[in-house]
């Protein structure tokens, strides 16, 4: 079997090159996974899309990249969350999300393209940003590394569904649906086989108000 094909639930899995580079380009940080010689290792890092290479962004200083750009293979997940998917039960409850892991081996920006990519990496983080400021200099471009991999060998999977409710649990007057946390699509949509009158739970008001916690803090 092909690393990129899904082992559970392959009906999720998308094929769609112009939904990957959505993803992509939608996100700004990825997870780089590579071996090390003290174990397996995963590191948060900028990235932006060209073309179909994907850059990483980081500092000649840095460990990992120092590595990678050796020929090291590498995986890089990226992740967007959608929504939550609210079911009747708590075991059929799940997240709306995109994911997406590219194989491959990053290759060093060269000096002559390293201006170039700096100023895509910088557009993508805060578009119009590099017309406001000046250019970087010879010492800050050189402070710097980017890392440039092809997209040619990846998976995508995509969640985007209703709950799966059981027939016994959807004639009960429990609420299900979904609630969207990406902006703009903040609310709270009922599942189509809702019965007609169950009010919406104060949880998923909740959710909805203050979107989906990334953390485990106490407020």
């Amino acid at each position: 079997m092909e690393r990129t094909e899904l082992t559970r639930e392959r009906h999720r899995a998308s094929k769609d090159r112009a939904a990957l580079y959505r993803l992509l380009d939608a996100q700004i940080i990825a997870h780089v996974a590579l071996q090390t010689e003290r174990g397996p290792l995963v590191v948060p890092t900028a990235i932006a899309r060209a073309d179909d290479r994907l850059l990483m962004h980081g500092s000649v200083a840095s460990g990992w990249m120092r590595r990678a750009k050796q020929g090291e293979e590498v995986s890089v997940a990226v992740t967007q969350v959608d929504g939550m998917i609210v079911a009747r039960c708590s075991f059929e409850s799940s997240i709306r999300y995109q994911s997406a892991v590219i194989f491959g081996r990053p290759e060093l920006v060269d000096d002559e393209h390293k201006a170039w990519a700096l100023e895509v990496v910088t557009e993508k983080l805060l578009p119009g940003r590099s017309a406001e400021v000046r250019p970087p200099t010879a010492r800050e471009i050189a402070q710097t590394m980017i890392l440039s991999m092809p997209i040619h060998e990846w998976s995508l999977k995509i969640s985007d569904g209703w709950p799966d409710d059981a027939p016994e649990d959807i004639a009960t007057p429990t609420w299900a649906g979904v609630v969207l946390t990406q902006p703009g699509l903040g609310h709270i949509q009922g599942a189509p086989d809702l019965a007609v009158g169950v009010e919406v739970p104060a949880s998923v008001r909740r959710l909805a108000q203050h979107g989906l916690r990334t953390d485990h803090t106490r407020s």
